[in-house]
């Protein structure tokens, strides 16, 4: 069974795993958020890479190379827009997770570093986030406990590690 587990950091500024997942828009060309940080971070050929790409619907993942990142590979998934819970959020959300374990799993990739996916500028209640992220990979976890060494969430604020350590409890 692989550790699971948070940490309080930047994503992008030191070696946390194989893969770093980047919350990312549709178009997968850049944005806000962690998905500027990262996209600033690995330089202009992710973008180029990405622009190949034609974009990633909501609850969806692709992978790209990481260039400059201290990492091996850019997971990246689109959250969704928080709409008060009755456009399938919870759905749309535990899918970024579990197809990104699954994009990690068919690459061979060990170690898996999530931000805390759609709780930024897409407005998704933290709490409510971070169960759907913990028991979603709890259950891919579960299906395939030989796939991974390690799993975790690099935060970018103390409250929302807490509320991540929380859920991590609970399951």
């Amino acid at each position: 069974m692989p550790i699971v587990r948070t940490e309080l950091g930047d994503i992008t500024a030191r070696h946390y795993a194989d893969a770093i997942v980047n919350a990312a828009n549709e178009s997968l060309l850049g944005g806000g958020g962690v998905d500027g940080a990262i996209h600033r971070a690995a330089g202009p050929e992710l973008l180029a890479e990405c622009r190949v790409l034609n974009g990633c619907k909501t609850g969806q993942a692709k992978i790209t190379k990481a260039y400059r990142l201290p990492c091996d590979h850019i997971i990246h998934t689109v959250g969704p827009v928080w709409h008060g819970g009755s456009h399938g959020e919870s759905e749309l959300l535990a899918g970024c997770y579990r197809h990104s374990l699954e994009l990690a799993m068919e690459q061979g990739i060990r170690s898996v570093a999530f931000p805390s996916i759609s709780t930024g500028v897409y407005s998704y209640p933290v709490q409510q986030a971070a169960e759907i992220a913990v028991q979603t990979v709890r259950a891919v976890v579960d299906e395939h406990p030989e796939a991974f060494d390690e799993i975790m969430w690099v935060l970018f604020d103390e409250r929302t590690k807490l509320v991540y350590d929380g859920a991590l409890q609970k399951c």
